[in-house]
């Protein structure tokens, strides 16, 4: 309850906003400084000195570069300028390159301003985006710069992890509001940010205010450096044990995360009690995917994992658990190193280099000090740890030497690793300790996404994008590039009719507009997606496997999931391998044949041929077209998420595959257009977003408490626990009504159907009742209609007694006929009676299912229970 009776900075900005009549003068500098003082005052908060630089420079109406360490209250300079921009009633946009710091960032910001003054954005969710506060992604705020440019209504800009500006994918998010919002002040923040002179003279040119840099090397938790030349379980034990935990182990392969977890669940880690509270803290969570029993049996010993590969329900759960205290040990690649608030005592480098795409190399100093920085709570700890840990190669020659020495036996010595490795001693430690940041590089690029988004403003569109170009961070001959390129690609909208011209409302607006027969919310975010476009009118849309190409269209244009795609490859060179050796074929032929074996590229021959085609029109594509089969093979073999993991051993990466789905189903969704899609695609599209929301709903579980913070503050308020209220909210989960467009629900639950049928057929019983288990509550009984359990052994007897009179059904185009599928309603229970197509035509029996439509428009998802199978 004290914490509820803290005054919050709501309630100091209705010292400037409660005039009802208006037109009061604007606040005064000094008295927004006070108000901001006394509230600081009031939470037993005192400013540090860069702090308070930064503060004053800003209420002076400066660009602020704000370049101080990890964890020395970069946040409180960032509150300052939402005040004071909120008090002068302007809008402000806090910024950053992760989802899930944006989401953590805006419900910290409800809590001081209120959640009718914050909204959201991050292109999974969209709330009051009105407000005067918006907390985006860097993205986000980019292409609201394309499109407005200075008719923008955002005049205060917070920029966290700035020194994202140099990554080579995803920089120019981080540059574009620098050269089209000139009506903004700046707030840039970054521990590692380097150089800023370039950054200053560029921001006063555009934006007309003076640019200063506040620096800081002190840090409110000083770290502690050294280097361990012991095992590394050997020294994580001994972290625990002298009360340096939590320990964040920092991998750069996911394989190597996971290894060592699972090679730390020998160790000592928590007491019973603790444990107690860990089972306590977990006992409602589902583990449902196949890698889910791994990560709770590593969570129950105090053990984390923590990498992009692991589903993101996961990760929330592991930064949860930190947070409350309850990890001793997080296992994660470099992940932790961008700002999410997860308290970290000590960083353990399990190496000093890294590979980083195109080679092997020793960290860069603006990597080790982001993830070094880490170390060290305010509040929690007195010093901050960071340990580095020798060569594994070094460590074991050490042990051997002691040994030796002892024995007086001579003892070959390990070598280092031929792969992955840049040698590194404890010299290179210390000199990445002493390093500053290398300088920030421009990372400007031009892509269709970018110019559609400019294009589509009122005024003129080609002249923004022109004056863009030449006030890029660019060299001169690279502006000359850009410009080349951005013409290509601006006739290539034009030609395919994406763009059109239309004839001007005034003078000085623009010619041009993204045409109205498309979709509200066309994308084109992948390079190729106006091959995809020009080549959806080559595919024969009578085909029986017209969706499924279109699949494929959408599948080869996104990036390759090479992780997946190898064991593909592995796998259909397995086969072939038994297939050569029962053929007696010798094995110097099998070994040729073998290396011929590709992963499954289906339309291989149309696809290249096309995007040959096309190339030669469009000669600045600089991006290979790359055919493959995951979604289309999961759609061809009605394979669930889960079953697709198991089928291929994916469970170390089972994000890497829900990522790949989530790319497809938004090419499929937002730019593919509508006219191109036939009913059997429109089903797929929505069952595949059904796969997603299945799979890991956390995202948007979180974007529906989101979607009515006032419902979420109204539990806190009533007295709740904020556990209590997440979980209460939880229990009206659908935001929105997925029963409400009946057809297209349908389509949902038929797909669903298809997929059971497609196991059944396959006799793989034990992934029909494993489908069927996800639809139930924990605790739940799969039982058929008449309450008798459904088990392996009932599904065997049932089919074998199909399969005497009709051998097998059919799940062809003809098979899954909407014809097929008989539907009613009672009350606000939907039964369908799916008929089974048999080659005899008998079409005799059929699979009967119930489907409670409250209990599913609450989860959000279609919850299918199977009543029986048998004659109609």
């Amino acid at each position: 309850m004290a914490e509820q009776n803290k005054a919050t900075l709501k309630d100091f900005i209705a010292r400037f906003t409660a005039n009802p009549a208006g037109g009061h003068s604007a606040p005064a500098s000094e008295d927004i400084l006070e108000a901001f003082m006394e509230w600081a005052q009031s939470r037993g908060t005192t400013l540090y000195p860069a702090q308070e630089e930064a503060i004053l420079e800003l209420l002076d109406g400066k660009n602020v570069i704000l370049n101080t360490p990890t964890g020395s209250g970069k946040s409180m300079v960032a509150l300052a300028l939402h005040f004071d921009s909120i008090a002068h009633g302007r809008k402000s946009v806090y910024t950053c390159p992760i989802k899930a710091l944006v989401n953590e960032k805006w419900m910290a910001l409800c809590k001081e301003f209120g959640p009718e003054n914050v909204g959201l954005s991050t292109g999974d969710a969209t709330v009051n985006r009105d407000a005067p506060i918006l907390c985006c992604t860097a993205e986000i705020l980019s292409n609201m710069a394309l499109c407005e440019g200075e008719k923008l209504t955002i005049t205060d800009i917070v920029m966290d992890e700035f020194h994202y500006y140099s990554d080579r994918e995803r920089g120019v998010a981080w540059q574009i509001p620098l050269l089209t919002l000139p009506q903004s002040r700046f707030l840039l923040m970054s521990a590692t940010v380097g150089a800023t002179e370039f950054f200053e003279r560029e921001m006063t040119k555009h934006t007309g205010r003076q640019s200063v840099t506040v620096r800081s090397s002190q840090r409110p938790v000083p770290l502690d450096f050294s280097y361990s030349t012991t095992e590394i379980s050997t020294e994580v034990q001994k972290l625990v044990n002298e009360g340096k935990a939590p320990v964040y182990v920092v991998h750069f392969t996911q394989a190597a995360a996971a290894s060592n977890a699972q090679n730390f669940m020998s160790l000592d880690l928590c007491t019973k009690e603790e444990k107690v509270k860990i089972n306590e803290a977990i006992k409602e969570v589902r583990f449902s995917s196949p890698y889910g029993p791994d990560v709770k049996r590593w969570l129950k010993q105090g053990i984390g994992l923590h990498h992009a590969g692991l589903l993101p329900k996961y990760r929330i759960l592991c930064e949860k658990l930190a947070q409350q205290g309850l990890l001793k040990v997080i296992c994660g690649t470099d992940t932790l190193g961008v700002g999410v608030n997860v308290p970290i005592r000590t960083v353990l480098f399990t190496q000093l280099c890294k590979y980083s795409g195109d080679k092997t190399a020793i960290l860069t100093a603006r990597d080790f000090h982001q993830i070094a920085g880490r170390a060290g709570r305010k509040g929690f700890d007195n010093i901050g740890y960071v340990v580095a840990q020798a060569p594994e190669h070094v460590i074991e020659n050490l042990k051997l030497e002691a040994k030796s020495r002892q024995t007086g036996k001579k003892f070959q010595k390990r070598k280092p690793p031929e792969h992955g490795y840049v040698p590194f001693d404890e010299s290179t430690y210390r000199r990445l300790i002493d390093a500053q940041p290398e300088p920030l590089t421009s990372s400007f690029r031009v892509d269709h996404g970018m110019l559609l988004n400019i294009l589509s403003r009122e005024t003129d569109g080609c002249k923004a994008m022109r004056t863009l170009i030449k006030d890029c961070h660019e060299s001169a001959p690279s502006k000359k590039q850009l410009q080349h390129r951005s013409f290509q690609l601006f006739r290539s909208l034009v030609e395919k009719n994406i763009v059109e011209f239309v004839k001007p409302v005034a003078e000085g607006y623009s010619h041009l507009r993204v045409n109205m027969d498309l979709q509200d919310d066309f994308a084109m975010n992948q390079p190729l997606s106006l091959y995809l476009v020009d080549t959806l009118p080559k595919l024969d849309a009578e085909s029986p496997e017209y969706a499924l190409d279109v699949i494929t269209l959408c599948e080869s244009i996104v990036e390759n999931p090479e992780a997946i795609l190898r064991i593909q490859q592995n796998k259909a060179r397995t086969a072939r391998l038994d297939e050569l050796k029962a053929q007696g074929m010798e094995y110097n032929q099998r070994m040729e044949e073998i290396e011929k074996v590709e992963y499954p590229k289906p339309l291989r021959e149309f696809i290249y041929g096309t995007y040959n085609e096309f190339a030669e029109v469009h000669p600045w594509v600089d991006v290979n077209v790359e055919p493959k089969s995951i979604v289309r093979e999961m759609f061809e073999n009605f394979s669930t998420f889960s079953g697709y993991v198991k089928q291929y051993g994916l469970q170390r990466m089972e994000a890497i595959l829900l990522r790949h789905l989530n790319y497809v189903y938004k090419v499929l969704s937002q730019t593919v257009p509508d006219g191109y899609k036939n009913d059997e695609l429109h089903e797929m599209e929505d069952y595949l977003g059904d796969i997603i929301r299945r799979t890991d709903s956390s995202l948007l579980e979180e974007w529906e408490k989101m979607a009515h913070p006032e419902d979420y503050q109204k539990r806190l308020d009533a007295g709740l626990t904020e556990d209590e209220a997440e979980k209460a909210f939880g229990a009206d989960k659908a935001a929105a009504d997925i029963t409400y467009d009946k057809k297209r629900f349908l389509g949902m639950v038929r797909q669903r159907i298809f997929q059971i049928m497609g196991n059944l057929a396959k006799q793989d019983f034990a992934a029909v009742l494993d489908s069927l288990a996800d639809d139930l509550e924990e605790g739940q009984m799969l039982v058929d209609g008449e309450g008798k359990p459904w088990t392996e052994n009932m599904l065997t007897e049932i089919m074998a007694a199909y399969t005497a009179e009709h051998h097998k059904f059919r799940l062809d185009v003809e098979g899954r006929a909407l014809a097929h599928t008989i539907v009613t309603y009672e009350g606000d229970v939907m039964h369908i009676q799916q008929m089974l197509q048999d080659e005899e035509e008998f079409n005799d029996w059929s699979i009967d299912f119930e489907i409670n439509l409250a209990d599913s428009r609450e989860a959000g998802i279609p919850l299918l229970k199977l009543l029986r199978i048998g004659e109609a």
